[in-house]
């Protein structure tokens, strides 16, 4: 699903760090090696349809590398 964060990002927590998640060797392989977390967090965001809501984000995120594989966990409004 397409969209596009028009927010900041809000109550971030961390889910996974390291081993504990699943992805580890892909995204070791796809973008390298670093402290990676899945994290996740809500934001209003604006969808393919062009309606907006506020959504639960995750992604993964490393130092120097940045944020990667967002995605809308769920919509809550």
């Amino acid at each position: 699903m397409y969209f596009e964060i028009i927010s900041e990002i809000e109550r971030i927590e961390q889910i996974a760090v390291g081993g504990k998640i699943r992805d580890i060797m892909r995204l070791r392989k796809q973008y390298g090696s670093g402290r990676w977390r899945k994290l996740k967090g809500v934001a209003t965001v604006r969808l393919q349809s062009g309606n907006i809501r506020k959504a639960e984000l995750h992604w993964y995120e490393a130092h120097g590398i940045g944020r990667k594989k967002i995605k809308i966990k769920e919509l809550l409004d």
